[in-house]
């Protein structure tokens, strides 16, 4: 008889299945991805220019955004192109994504990547937690500025690049900032990675029948760049006992392609992915109520108006 694992531990399941492929070219598709100098951003950008696709990017260092895009004109007939920004400074990102709103009146494909894990509590700029800021807030940002474009460009997809990391909760609608709880990495991280897919729900939602499918998607245990901000120790440890463990990123470039590309994806809108395969989320990422609440919250905390034409 074969085990069947219950939905807490769907994503044992999920991850122990055979990946999906595409061979889709994306010749001319102009896909917009963040945090791309590394790690999983660095090899989607990689993965999708070698499928023809024109990569635009917004990172924080200008001088890792021309070496990337001096290696990507080697794959792409199309020119790269890249704006820069702080994703823990939402004035920054938000100047950053309206450049991309003036420059490109066509958008197929958007690739949420950025994020950071945090071990100790700092605020950004803005007045927010920093793992919250960047994972979800920054996120949300360029989802909503971007969105009315890619309902105009539609067939367009979305893809949140999220984690099994939001197992880990730690989300309180009336203390997102950690100011009356001790603060941990992990649960740091579970909220921020929590609230992200409680969004992906609710704009599943308002783009229904508009030609643009959003999903989240898990990419895989693998070597990244991310958490390297915590200092030395961390970095001993993660360098020593955390990194030998993982795989290549390569894997996480190959789902993110196969995402954004397979004809099979085509109109499969509102799901989360271990990698390629559909998984279900930890059951308090699926509390609709708490979502609406989270999903307004963010809007305010973003300060999207009217101005920002993100109700469709």
């Amino acid at each position: 008889m074969k085990y069947k694992f219950p939905p807490e531990l769907d994503f044992i399941r999920a991850g122990r299945l055979p990946q999906k492929v595409s061979t889709t070219p994306m010749d001319g598709k102009v896909c917009v991805i963040t945090g791309t100098t590394s790690g999983v951003g660095y090899q989607a950008a990689i993965r999708l220019a070698k499928a023809g696709a024109k990569i635009v990017t917004i990172v924080r260092s200008k001088d890792k955004a021309e070496k990337l895009c001096a290696e990507l004109r080697s794959l792409s007939a199309y020119e790269p192109d890249y704006y820069i920004a702080d994703f823990s400074n939402l004035s920054e990102l938000r100047k950053a994504t309206e450049a991309i709103l003036l420059n490109y009146p066509h958008i197929d494909v958007l690739v949420n990547n950025a994020g950071v894990h945090m071990t100790t509590r700092q605020l950004t700029v803005d007045g927010y937690e920093t793992a919250f800021a960047v994972n979800h807030l920054a996120s949300f940002l360029v989802t909503s500025l971007l969105l009315k474009r890619m309902v105009e460009s539609a067939p367009s997809r979305i893809i949140q690049v999220n984690s099994e990391g939001h197992r880990f909760n730690g989300l309180k609608i009336d203390d997102l900032n950690w100011d009356n709880r001790k603060y941990g990495g992990y649960g740091g991280y579970g909220a921020s990675k929590t609230a992200q897919l409680m969004t992906v729900w609710e704009l599943n939602d308002l783009l229904y029948g508009k030609g643009v499918t959003i999903n989240a998607m898990h990419p895989g245990a693998v070597k990244s760049n991310i958490g390297t901000n915590n200092g030395i120790l961390y970095n001993m440890f993660s360098k020593y006992l955390i990194q030998p463990t993982l795989k290549s990123p390569e894997i996480s470039g190959d789902a993110i392609y196969y995402l954004a590309s397979s004809p099979e994806m085509e109109g499969i809108s509102g799901k989360f992915y271990n990698l390629t395969n559909e998984e279900i989320p930890a059951p308090h990422a699926l509390n609709r109520e708490l979502g609406k609440q989270i999903f307004q919250r963010s809007k305010e905390l973003v300060h999207l108006d009217k101005s920002d034409v993100y109700e469709i």
